[in-house]
């Protein structure tokens, strides 16, 4: 195979603007096809794509033509496990837009399936190509921090406004998107909040805001506690509702601390590890001597979208190892249900959380909705410069 042949399922907001990546931008990959339920989305590909571009009404249409080698699946998030599952078994590579579903049973599900083929298997977490992240994942592992303690992320730079939830009836709803901040807006932080510091914790405490500055029916404020295995705690903090936001990420180790912020990496680094400093130091009152070091981090924030669309279609070709395996999609998700789970039971949740309990909680909430945005009017928003 010299040229990936993709398909699309799902051309809104990210679709669409993987569809004009995948024309001309990606090395190896051609787009062959697009599929959505909704006529204007299909007419939208009619004026805007190539007459060599086929358009197809549903999935199975898509799947049953045998006219692609990969499928892109950028649909509302209960669909992503459901297509996917339905790919694998009609032999095609899959790569999922973020999150990876609603709710763990049913993306363990689906990576149980994707573990019984040797198709690739993606989940477009483009922060993962960020230098930023990469270089603090680097720092961690390699033990530059020594024994982690602590971490914090605010991440309330998320702001929406109520037109944005007006443009989908789907949007902040149970039924429809399954969550609020947590899984739309934050799948990424909360992978990379793991996959930087390489671990998950034992336990989750946190308090989820309903529409708290929104009329929708999910969460749009989020406080999470969490505790570590070796002891660490840590700390997330998330908001649709503020103006301006912060972003900024804190992991304190036995060796000082680490903090991303303003496009920038700074390590606070001990001379002396505190534990040691802690077990030779006799003056009472003192510290470690530290030293601040700008890590030197490439600008640009990476290749983003397009970096994951490259990566994925090199692993198809030339088996190039994936940056973002659809397998680790569950991690994430994990965290966001835990802290939903703890907020509706207004308790601790362990990990492994609860799958059952999870899942009849959250179809308790979308069977029981009446909730309807008022003017909501369906739309396909530009959604260049987000994630």
């Amino acid at each position: 195979m010299e040229t990936v042949r993709y398909g699309i399922i799902g051309i809104g907001n990210m679709g669409h603007a993987h569809a004009l990546s995948l024309l001309s931008e990606i090395k190896g990959a051609e787009l062959v096809a697009v599929c959505d339920t909704r006529t204007e989305r299909l007419e939208w590909a009619e004026a805007n794509l190539p007459e060599s571009v086929q358009r197809y009404a549903t999935p199975t249409e898509l799947f049953e033509s045998k006219s692609i080698d990969a499928v892109l699946i950028s649909t509302p998030h209960y669909d992503h496990p459901t297509l996917a599952i339905e790919a694998f078994q009609y032999g095609y590579h899959v790569l999922i837009e973020k999150p990876a579903g609603v709710y763990t049973k049913a993306v363990k599900e689906m990576n149980d399936v994707a573990a019984q083929t040797d198709l690739k298997f993606g989940i477009m977490y483009n922060q993962r190509t960020n230098p930023l992240y990469q270089k603090l994942r680097d720092l961690i592992q390699t033990g530059e921090l020594g024994e982690i303690r602590r971490t914090n992320w605010i991440i309330t730079n998320w702001y929406r406004s109520q037109s944005y939830y007006n443009s989908g009836g789907w949007r902040a709803t149970w039924a429809g998107e399954g969550g609020g901040v947590l899984l739309n807006q934050d799948p990424h932080q909360l992978d990379l909040w793991q996959w930087t510091i390489g671990m998950m914790p034992k336990r989750v405490r946190a308090f989820c805001h309903i529409g708290k500055y929104r009329n929708i029916e999910v969460e749009d404020d989020v406080t999470a506690y969490v505790e570590y295995e070796n002891g660490a705690t840590g700390l997330f903090i998330t908001t649709t509702g503020e103006a301006p936001g912060t972003n900024r990420f804190e992991i304190t180790g036995d060796n000082g601390k680490i903090v991303v912020e303003d496009d920038t990496l700074s390590f606070w680094r001990l001379r002396t590890p505190e534990p040691q400093f802690n077990a030779e130091f006799t003056g009472g009152f003192g510290s470690p001597e530290c030293w601040k070091c700008e890590i030197p981090v490439e600008s640009g924030g990476g290749q983003q979208h397009k970096g994951i669309l490259r990566n994925f279609t090199n692993a198809i070709l030339h088996n190039e190892p994936l940056l973002a395996p659809g397998e680790e999609g569950i991690h994430g998700l994990t965290l966001s249900n835990a802290m939903y789970l703890s907020s509706w039971t207004d308790n601790w949740v362990d990990l492994p959380l609860n799958e059952d309990l999870y899942y009849e909680l959250l179809m308790e909430k979308v069977n029981s909705s009446t909730f309807q945005i008022e003017n909501a009017v369906s739309k396909t928003l530009d959604v260049t410069g987000t994630h």
